[in-house]
Formats: C-alpha cells, sequence, structure tokens
C-alpha cells in the first residue's frame, strides 16, 4: 500500500505533488519520490516522510507542468532508495510511472519481460513490471502516429498480463497523463480537477479525496476497476474501459488505511466506520459485558468507538493519548520496530480510566503486538477491566494485494481461537465485529475481502500468495 498522485497542467506542479504527497503521507512512510518533465526527466527520491526528503533546492530544480509523486510503503522488495518511485524509462517516448499496490504473478511477469522482451529489471519492485510491460505493449503501435486508442490498447494488454492491484499513475513525455486501475478495481485512483493560471483545466489523479481538499482541486469521480483515463498534450482527457474481470475495492482501505476524511466508493470513511461500531453493540450486549466507558486506540478507532458508545448509551471518553510524531506502527516494516513504536506513541490518561470497565476499540488485531501492549498500558494505569473491541472481524488470511499481512504465521488469529487471542493479549473479553455484519455494512459483492474470508477475486492466489509470504520472509531475515 502506498499513496500516490500526478498533476498535469500549470506551471511549477512540483508544489502540489509536494502537498498531495504530505496528505497522503499515512499512507506510507518509508520512502517518498516526484517526477517532473520539462524538456526531459527531473526526478528526486529519498528514504523517509516527505518534509525530511524534499527541500527548497529540490523544488527549483523539479521543472514541469506534469509531475508524479509517491510515498511508499514496503510490501514487495526491500525498503532501500533502489525500490523507491518513481521509476522511468526512455524508450518509447519517455515514459514515467508510479502505482499502489501489488503484482501478485511476479515470477511469472518478471519472466515474460526477459523471455520474450528481453528485458531484465533493475529492482525488486513491482512498479518496474507494469512499466515495462505496458512500454513493451505501446512499442508494438506507430509511434510516429501513437494516439488515445493506442495507449488504451497497449494498457488493457497490460491489465490481462499484470494481476494482482494496483492503480497506476504515468507521464508519458510530450504526450500526456495517463493512469490506470486493476481488472478488480482493488486500489483507489480519485480524478480530480481546477482551473489553471491560464484558464485552462488543471487535472490530477490521487489515491484518496483528501488530497484534493489541500489542493483546491474538485474531486469528478473514482475510476472504475479497469478504466483507463488519458489526458493528452493539449489537456483534453480521454476514458475508456480496459480489462475489468470485477468490482472488488479493498475492504481495508475503510477499516484502516483511508484517512478518515476521505471519500471512497462514494461513502465517507468516516461515516463507514461509525456504522462499524453501531454494529459491535448488539455483539457486546449478548455477551452480557457492562462497562462504564468506552475509549478508542487512537486515531483509526475514533469513529467506531463514537459509534459503538452512542448504540449502547454509555460514555465516550478519550483514555489514551497518541504522540503526533510517531508513525503509524502497523506499517513499521518490522515488528521490532512497532513494538517499539507503540510504546513510546501511546500514553493512557489514568485518572479517566483508574478504576473503570472499558470497552477498549481498535479497528483491526493483525499481529497483536499493538494490542497486548494497550491491554498492559490500560492495566498498569488502574482499569478495573479491559474488553477488548474489534471493529473488524478476525483477520485469518495473508493480503496478497498491498497490505503488509501477507506472512500467515504473523496472523494473530490463524489457527487460534478468539478465547486464545483474548488470553494472548491479556484481555478480560474479546470482541470481534461479526464477518456477515461487515459484508451487510458494505455491500460485499462490490468489495475485497479477502484477508478476511478467503475470497481471492485475482488469478493463482494461491501460487501468488506462497511467493509472495517466501518473499516477504527472506526480507524479514
Amino acid at each position: 500500500m502506498c499513496g500516490i498522485v500526478g498533476f498535469y497542467g500549470k506551471p511549477n506542479i512540483v508544489y502540489d505533488l509536494m502537498l498531495g504527497l504530505s496528505a497522503l503521507q499515512h499512507r506510507g512512510q518509508d520512502a517518498a519520490g516526484i517526477i517532473t518533465f520539462e524538456k526531459s526527466f527531473h526526478i528526486k527520491k529519498g528514504l523517509g516522510l516527505v518534509n525530511d526528503v524534499f527541500a527548497q533546492r529540490h523544488a527549483d530544480r523539479l521543472r514541469g507542468n506534469i509531475g508524479l509523486g509517491h510515498v511508499r510503503y514496503t510490501t514487495h522488495g526491500s525498503n532501500e532508495l533502489i525500490n523507491a518511485q518513481p521509476i522511468a524509462a526512455n524508450y518509447p517516448f519517455g515514459i514515467a510511472m508510479v502505482h499502489n499496490g501489488n503484482v501478485s504473478n511476479f515470477e511469472e511477469v518478471h519472466n515474460r519481460l526477459y523471455k520474450e522482451y528481453h528485458i531484465l529489471p533493475a529492482t525488486s519492485n513491482d512498479l518496474e513490471l507494469l512499466l515495462y510491460t505496458f512500454s513493451s505493449e505501446l512499442n508494438k503501435k506507430d509511434l510516429a502516429q501513437i494516439g488515445p486508442a493506442d495507449i488504451f490498447d497497449a494498457v488493457s494488454e497490460t491489465q490481462k498480463k499484470v494481476h494482482g492491484a494496483y492503480s497506476v499513475i504515468a507521464a508519458i513525455a510530450n504526450h500526456g497523463l495517463l493512469a490506470f486501475c486493476d481488472p478488480n478495481g482493488i486500489r483507489p485512483l480519485v480524478l480530480g480537477q481546477k482551473e489553471g493560471p491560464d484558464g485552462q483545466p488543471v487535472y490530477g489523479f490521487a489515491s484518496e479525496s483528501v488530497c484534493f481538499d489541500h489542493l483546491g482541486y474538485t474531486p469528478i469521480r473514482e475510476l472504475k476497476a479497469g478504466e483507463i483515463v488519458f489526458i493528452d498534450e493539449n489537456r483534453q482527457l480521454h476514458s475508456s474501459l480496459g480489462h475489468k474481470t470485477a468490482d472488488k475495492f479493498c475492504v481495508f482501505e475503510f477499516i484502516y488505511f483511508a484517512r478518515e476524511d476521505s471519500e471512497l466508493q462514494g461513502k465517507l470513511v468516516a461515516g463507514q466506520r461509525v456504522k462499524m461500531g453501531r454494529m459491535l453493540a448488539q455483539k457486546v450486549r449478548e455477551m452480557g459485558l457492562e462497562a462504564d466507558m468506552v475509549i478508542d486506540v487512537p486515531s483509526s478507532g475514533y469513529f467506531a468507538a463514537s459509534g459503538l458508545a452512542e448504540a449502547l448509551d454509555i460514555p465516550y471518553k478519550r483514555g489514551l493519548v497518541k504522540s503526533n510524531y510517531i508513525g503509524r506502527s502497523f506499517i513499521s516494516p518490522s515488528q521490532v520496530e512497532r513494538e517499539a513504536l507503540v510504546k513510546r506513541k501511546l500514553n493512557p490518561i489514568a485518572r479517566t480510566i483508574k478504576g473503570k470497565k472499558l470497552l477498549v476499540v481498535d479497528d483491526s488485531i493483525v499481529r497483536g503486538t499493538t494490542s497486548k501492549r494497550i491491554v498492559q498500558i490500560l492495566r498498569e494505569a488502574g482499569a478495573e477491566k479491559v474488553y477488548f473491541v474489534s471493529a473488524a472481524p478476525a483477520i485469518k488470511h495473508p493480503c496478497i494485494y498491498g497490505i503488509d499481512m501477507s506472512v500467515s504465521t504473523e496472523l494473530l488469529a490463524v489457527g487460534r481461537s478468539d478465547q486464545e487471542i483474548c488470553d494472548y493479549i491479556g484481555a478480560d473479553a474479546l470482541i470481534y465485529q461479526k464477518l456477515e455484519d461487515l459484508k451487510a455494512i458494505f455491500e460485499h459483492n462490490g468489495f475485497c475481502m479477502a484477508c478476511l474470508d478467503g475470497a481471492y477475486p485475482t488469478p493463482a492466489a494461491k501460487e501468488a500468495l506462497a511467493q509472495i509470504e517466501a518473499e516477504r520472509l527472506a526480507i524479514k531475515k
């Protein structure tokens, strides 16, 4: 999972790119990169946060009216600068690209590129597979007479050959800005527009609508599964439906990853989290749990906690304070780092929770690292009872689509009963969202819930899972 932006249509587009990436920082903290085009590509990439990677001197040389940006959260390949995005190829035309997601048939595409097109990717980043497959398909066209139909056809062939979850933005030198989604629409991509200084439209693509809120763009719509949009050199918009198989948007975007003020699939993320909290109330009643208050695990548990408190008619209070200067522990690259972050980022408000029976709401339980530490923190602060509530159902299947849950042995719910999980994290009771209730909230047919129900929407998922899990384990050693 990463955050991507692409803009086209006004001078010094680098400033929109930098601000856009800052709005998407929650989607990746490992690396950041920007590429622009004016006569040639100008690129700056670095490890770390957006504010650490870019300075004024970089903005001064990243010239042009078209560009791409990326914040990285490592799920494929190692966390090294060579794997940071964007990545560019100089033929045909010059193509720069960013993506959000994960290629699930990595080995198959990698081997095809070498055997059929004689291309050896230089990194372990699966973006190269998309970039070189697309450029190879485009190279089959009459490059002297290239048009939107040729680009759409090259993308469609790429979508057929590259499996997995991906949203892609590409800048084609002297031709325009291209964006497309995987055939299942698993990863988000939003099209936006505003008026430029010349009175002509400035177009943008971003992983979340919140990016446009910060930049004064009007969101137009989300790209559909398999959809392709191309903005040509005259800033005319062309769109086409490429290769589509189903609508299977990732439900974990709503559960955890997206910002609460974003709108995805026509739904406000905060509103869906409130619904998840309300739905949990019945299970709390069925278990006969009596609590003095509801608290959240900040900050992704807040809206579910508020919905639960409202449905149960008991007070919601802030019982844990999170440092705003420490990153998201879930997307930290190693278990040791996750544990260290949890210890540093959360502090209890002891006077609020001492002697109280608490319903503690988090967005989900993945590895259990955060949950176990939170229960310990609350007990040390004097809580009488700690009832731990997960707004998501138990995560029992690895993700092969770009969320760092690809190693089955790291998932706490695999092979354990609810009581065993409760004992492990040290809670007095454990409440999971029911899978059927979550499906009712999200109208299941239009969403991927593979990490919850094991129904993977892409081909050869079992083989892909084995390859991705082996690759992640090798990197973690």
